[in-house]
């Protein structure tokens, strides 16, 4: 296998890998940090999108609703509504930032979208698995696993490209893996099993990890699919804009040809018979959808505007606000122990990006230096 010239760094939400690998000239961007107003309508922008996303994300997926309390088990239409408005968001913000030179076409050649096929079938592949992982795990746990990326893309790099990372990456790993470990072993509220009774509760979280578990290897086989489509792709061929259309147009076709074509499936029917006897459900299935399309677009200019390092301190901030928020909102009590495997999971993925800003850091120091000595 052809080794490739990108190494990857950091493992970030599908949304922000994209849109790392295809702005390539972010960093070096002459106006980049000076509009502090844009900056703070940015930032604003991807809290109030992805906090209100993330509480209609719980709300639908874990909470009952109406008098027979039921919950809403339809995955797979929750992803496609989303990804059609992240469509249409993404279609309009294309047009609106095209200027002439820049590629005018959504899909640019046949090679490209079919890689990019792939890239959209891993994302729909994970999605079922996380939702799934909800009937057996809390929201808050979710969260957490899921700021945990770094690990599935570190163990498909070492195991199928061979590749090394620093030793700091390893302690990242470390610290990641024993907060998330110590978060699920001590709960607020443990539940006690009778004698003679099997443990059930135990092997429900049991699973629910593990559902959760194939879903953070799929995130991390779209991160890793990723890395290896942009490192090929020469520079200016995509925009952040069309990929961002491309791949939620692809993964609306891939969701709806499922639905609609799967004859074991009656997951379309059961929603849509969710929905008409339950109508709040629907409400919130498109303030959901719409928060998601509004996030991305939020993400896509955050990023061409001020560079992946602001970008990833919004993400990890808003990430630990998204789990405060789920305490307060859902009554959610979390033991002594549980805060303190939070506290290591964002302190590793704090470590993280602390290292990162200072190699980016380094890396531009060394690039003024060479262009001073050429002077």
């Amino acid at each position: 296998m052809a080794r490739r010239k990108n190494s990857p760094k950091d493992a970030k939400d599908p949304i922000v890998a994209i849109a790392e690998s295809v702005a390539h000239k972010a960093e070096d961007s002459k106006d980049h940090g000076s509009s502090i107003f844009q900056l703070i309508i940015c930032v604003g922008g991807i809290y109030a999108s992805f906090l209100t996303w993330a509480l209609l994300q719980e709300r639908i997926t874990t909470t009952p609703y109406g008098a027979d309390k039921k919950i809403f088990r339809s995955p797979l239409v929750l992803n496609t509504v989303q990804s059609l408005f992240a469509s249409l968001t993404g279609y309009a913000y294309f047009s609106y930032s095209s200027s002439p030179g820049q590629p005018s076409r959504i899909f640019p050649n046949v090679s490209i979208s079919l890689r990019l096929l792939f890239v959209a079938l891993t994302q729909s592949l994970a999605s079922p698995f996380g939702y799934a992982s909800l009937q057996h795990i809390d929201y808050i746990t979710y969260i957490l696993a899921k700021s945990c990326k770094l690990l599935p893309v570190m163990f498909l790099h070492i195991t199928v490209f061979r590749r090394r990372y620093p030793l700091y990456k390893y302690a990242v790993v470390f610290l990641v893996t024993a907060g998330v470990a110590i978060f699920t072993l001590y709960p607020a509220h443990p539940k006690k099993i009778k004698k003679g009774a099997s443990p059930s509760g135990e092997k429900n979280v049991i699973y629910g990890m593990l559902l959760l578990g194939v879903n953070l290897l799929f995130d991390g086989l779209t991160n890793t699919i990723q890395d290896d489509i942009f490192s090929r792709t020469p520079r200016g061929i995509v925009s952040g804009p069309q990929m961002m259309t491309a791949l939620n147009t692809i993964s609306s076709v891939l969701t709806i040809g499922y639905l609609l074509l799967n004859p074991w499936s009656t997951e379309l029917n059961d929603a849509l018979a969710f929905v008409k006897e339950h109508p709040k459900v629907g409400m919130d299935i498109v303030g959901f959808a719409v928060c998601g399309g509004l996030g991305q677009v939020f993400i896509f200019h955050t990023l061409s505007k001020f560079g992946s390092l602001v970008l990833v301190t919004v993400t990890v901030t808003r990430k630990m606000l998204s789990m405060i928020f789920s305490v307060v909102a859902f009554g959610h009590s979390l033991s002594s122990m549980q805060w303190l495997g939070v506290g290591l999971v964002f302190g590793g993925i704090g470590a993280e990006a602390e290292m990162k800003r200072q190699g980016e850091a380094a890396k531009k120091l060394t690039k003024l230096n060479g262009q001073t000595k050429k002077e």
